[in-house]
């Protein structure tokens, strides 16, 4: 069996990258529009590469660094440097093929909602799914093949475990920098263009004139693209390794059966995605919505069914199938809970579009209140689907297997991550498409059509940052008990001063970093606005639309400002588990785990809630509600949303790289620690 499960991960691995390049053929195949359109979508897609080009610089001098470090500081250095790097280059690929794909599906999803708003559909949601089977594919590539290579080949000579991680750290280090920095970039390009432009000027959202206009929608991409993907990347592959190595950890009798299970729960969720994806069609009533959850929801459900099978075949214990459809069912009670809470057809987003009748400072005051109050339902998600797998599992009796429950939880949620991912990636391509739109002047019915694309994709967006929360939280959880296994932690005193210690500067560094990303996305949107205002007075006919402003230059700030501010946060997430393991040891390091953990997912969904309620509400408003757009109401939901911008697009998900990065640096550098 163990040698069937790697045959098939690494056939369905190769087939998800041949379907994501056999969908990329068939997007590019649809027409780019016209002239126009396509200078438009150029000036976006060169600088989306742009910045990942500079970007990817910066990354490769510290990659080299990192690898040396581990080469010269650990056991078996050199196969560890050899697995952060490969980790590392294939979320790299990941994002950059995401990213060229997204650049160039816009402009045709805007084109084809000139005849069919089922079509453009379509090619925006078939350019998400490029973005997720290259990542379900690489990682589980990636997995399977340095498996082999360590585990049969080399007979387990050196420690499978280690390296597995080691392809894991790679996928954090790419995801921090991807997140923090196309986060930084498109908040200041958002911000930037808001002010001015909506506040300031009262032209329309991504109108022609505003010279933070290209910029801001290369930030749609740069954030949520390329950030998103990397993101989920690095969860993906984590709460795979992971479970691994509890299995190996938890189990005598058939243990590379349970190895290798989350490799086998991985492969069918890539399949169950691959034929999720042909139930997305829009039906006679022409419900964006329902289209996509009847792709998810049906990946779903073919997944609930095959894991059944597999895991029964395996273990014999379907615990461990209850316990994946724990971690299945926690994923969309969270995504369902945000968005509840962020959706301008609900109560909480309405309730912030009412309090702007009096202004931006009860605007805010609601917003806050209503981000607060919606980690309720996250956190008891959580907390059930935790309880849930490890007793179902059988932790009662065993608990180590009741742990490995817990992990395989994880994986049931990630398991149809190559959909997940797509119709949250799908979001960046249908708000560029009515941004081309508009900028085009492709007429009132391209445009409506469009726009309810890009409302589509404000929902699905909002849902995939709750998913990709609820997974980081069950993943550093994985990754804190396999830390505690491996260190040999049976418990933590907590009255251990020590302990005490580490638990608060491990409840500290989630605000440190969040301040961090926050004020960079400030200092950098100052200078962003300045720029926008400075065209405006100094170009001649801007306003009246004679002449052009200068895109490139609100591009470069945004590229540099993001670049320059992301390392420092990046710094500050790799180097303090390494300096609390160092000063205080192991069980101070595990307090600190369990601190930035709790206070990292709260935060997380606080930030992500608040910013997306802020977002809608103001939608609402735009809708024609409450004295639609430009009446004071309008004014101060802006200011609202300028708020929201940078919690639910920055800080927000840059804090699940951070809680998952911390423990996966514990795990890498547990030989210094004991």
């Amino acid at each position: 069996m163990p040698s069937i499960i790697l045959i098939a991960s690494f056939l369905v691995s190769i087939l998800a990258i041949i379907f994501a390049l056999y969908l990329t053929n068939q997007i590019k195949k649809n027409s780019a529009g016209n002239e126009k359109m396509q200078e438009i979508s150029g000036h976006i897609h060169k600088g989306a590469m742009a910045f990942l080009n500079k970007e990817y610089k910066i990354m490769l001098v510290f990659m080299v660094i990192v690898a040396a470090i581990l080469y010269y500081l650990l056991p078996n250095g050199t196969e560890l440097a050899i697995a952060f790097v490969v980790g590392s280059v294939f979320s790299v690929v990941a994002g950059r093929v995401g990213m060229h794909i997204a650049t160039k599906a816009n402009v045709r999803t805007a084109w084809a909602c000139n005849s069919n708003i089922g079509k453009g559909l379509k090619i925006a949601f078939s350019s998400g799914v490029v973005m997720g089977m290259f990542v379900v594919g690489l990682a589980l590539l990636g997995i399977t093949v340095f498996y082999y290579i360590f585990d049969i080949m080399f007979e387990s000579s050196v420690n499978i475990s280690e390296l597995l991680f080691g392809f894991g750290f790679g996928a954090s280090y790419i995801a921090l920098f991807a997140r923090v920095g196309g986060g930084i970039y498109t908040k200041a390009a958002d911000v930037g263009a808001d002010l001015v432009g909506k506040v300031e000027k009262g032209i329309p959202e991504d109108d022609p004139r505003n010279p933070a206009v290209i910029a801001d929608n290369v930030g749609d991409n740069v954030g949520d693209v390329a950030g998103m993907g990397a993101d989920l990347f690095e969860s993906y592959i984590e709460s795979i390794v992971a479970a691994m190595v509890i299995g190996f950890i938890a189990f005598n009798v058939n243990k590379e059966n349970f190895v290798l299970l989350p490799l086998g729960i991985a492969t069918i969720g890539i399949l169950s995605s691959i034929a999720g994806t042909y139930f997305v069609k829009v039906g006679k009533n022409k419900n964006l919505t329902g289209a996509l959850n009847k792709g998810i929801f049906a990946a779903s459900l073919i997944m609930a069914v095959l894991s059944y099978f597999l895991i029964s075949f395996m273990t014999h214990n379907l615990g461990f199938f209850w316990a994946t459809i724990a971690g299945l069912l926690t994923g969309i009670v969270i995504g369902l809970s945000t968005e509840y809470y962020t959706s301008a057809h609900r109560k909480p987003t309405r309730s912030i579009a009412e309090a702007s009748k009096t202004g931006p400072a009860t605007n805010i005051i609601e917003g806050l209140s209503v981000g607060m109050w919606s980690t309720i339902i996250p956190v008891l998600a959580v907390s059930g689907g935790i309880l849930a797998a490890f007793y179902l599992s059988g932790g009662a009796t065993d608990f180590k297997i009741g742990l490995y429950g817990i992990a395989i939880a994880a994986v049931g949620m990630l398991s149809t991550l190559g959909i997940t991912l797509a119709a949250d990636t799908y979001g960046p391509v249908a708000d560029n498409a009515a941004g081309i739109a508009q900028m085009a002047g492709l007429g009132p019915k391209t445009r409506k059509r469009a726009e309810a694309l890009d409302a589509v994709g404000n929902t699905t967006a909002a849902i995939g940052k709750g998913f990709a929360i609820g997974s980081a939280a069950l993943t550093s959880l994985v990754l804190y008990v396999t830390f505690a296994e491996i260190v040999g932690l049976k418990v933590i005193n907590v009255i251990d001063p020590k302990v005490l210690v580490g638990i608060f500067i491990g409840g500290l560094l989630p605000f440190v970093f969040a301040a961090l990303l926050l004020k960079a996305v400030g200092k950098t949107a100052i200078k962003m606005v300045n720029e926008v205002r400075r065209q405006f007075k100094s170009i001649k006919g801007l306003m009246q639309g004679k002449a052009k402003p200068d895109y490139n230059k609100c591009i470069e700030i945004a590229t540099d400002g993001a670049l320059k501010e992301m390392i420092l946060p990046g710094l500050l997430a790799i180097l303090s588990p390494i300096v609390v393991g160092l000063l205080l040891g192991a069980e101070a390091l595990g307090g600190m785990l369990v601190g930035k953990t709790v206070v990292g997912f709260l935060m997380a969904v606080f930030m992500a809630n608040a910013g997306g309620a802020w977002d809608n509400a103001k939608k609402y408003i735009e809708e024609g509600h409450l004295g639609g757009k430009g009446s004071d109401v309008h004014k101060a939901a802006v200011v609202g949303d300028t708020v929201g911008d940078p919690m639910k697009d920055t800080a927000g998900p840059s804090l699940n790289i951070l809680i998952k990065l911390m423990g996966i640096v514990a795990l890498i550098f547990v030989p210094l620690f004991i």
